[in-house]
């Protein structure tokens, strides 16, 4: 075989396989016109919509999510909502909670924040999601190559923004027995601090929330915390 058919040959298997693996996704991705029903909701357990949570994360990172037409699906949810978890998250956009964990319109409870902290305000959100609205699931997600973590490494201060960036300041403070070098350009480092501010958020959630505390103890709810890595789609659990 000549150098030229070789190359036609390759790129012609090159395509085949791109095409059967595009009709892979297309074949497994399944239209969803489901939205969650409060009968549905008083069935949950945290321990089950966790474990749906992580199978949805791991249909997001082989991309067959489902197919959703969230136009059809806003009116169903007029008269009530009925998630299935709340999610404490970063505002940074590479981080859509919906799609990370292959959910639909309705079925999180969303808390978003530069930097992912929880503060009164975000307690008071979480204790109404769970409280009043049933969630059974308490999910804090933090992220690798978080903006805020590394404003708040290099203790930037301008505006409203110095308020919230002090609110990470202590787990950059538990952060600095690190062994490397403990500035904003080291991604160990970040990585470091933005799992220490999940688990001060947990800390604070269970410590300043005596009702979201006694849901936990009592087997209501389950708490967890995770961080999302934007450059897989994959979530690691911090504990």
């Amino acid at each position: 075989m000549n150098k030229k058919k070789y190359i036609l040959l390759s790129l012609l298997l090159f395509g085949l396989a791109v095409s059967c693996k595009k009709e892979n996704r297309e074949t497994q991705s399944k239209v969803s016109s489901h939205v969650m029903t409060k009968e549905q909701q008083d069935k949950l357990t945290g321990e089950a919509v966790l474990k749906d949570f992580m199978e949805g994360n791991k249909r997001f990172q082989d991309e067959i999510v489902n197919v959703r037409d969230h136009t059809k699906h806003i009116g169903k949810l007029v008269t009530g909502q009925f998630p299935k978890a709340m999610v404490v998250s970063c505002s940074d956009n590479r981080v859509s909670v919906d799609d990370i964990f292959d959910q639909g319109l309705g079925d999180i409870f969303e808390g978003r924040v530069a930097g992912n902290f929880v503060d009164e305000d975000v307690l008071g959100s979480i204790e109404f999601a769970c409280v009043v609205a049933g969630a059974r699931l308490v999910v804090v997600m933090g992220h690798q190559h978080c903006e805020a973590v590394k404003a708040a490494i290099d203790n930037v201060r301008f505006g409203n923004i110095t308020a919230t960036l002090y609110r990470l300041r202590p787990a950059v403070n538990i952060s600095l027995s690190f062994s490397g070098m403990k500035n904003s350009k080291n991604n160990e480092f970040i990585k470091l601090v933005s799992e220490n501010n999940v688990r001060i958020a947990l800390n604070d959630i269970r410590t300043k929330s005596p009702i979201l505390k006694e849901m936990e103890d009592n087997g209501k709810i389950k708490i967890v915390g995770t961080l999302y890595n934007p450059a897989h789609g994959t979530l690691e659990f911090v504990k």
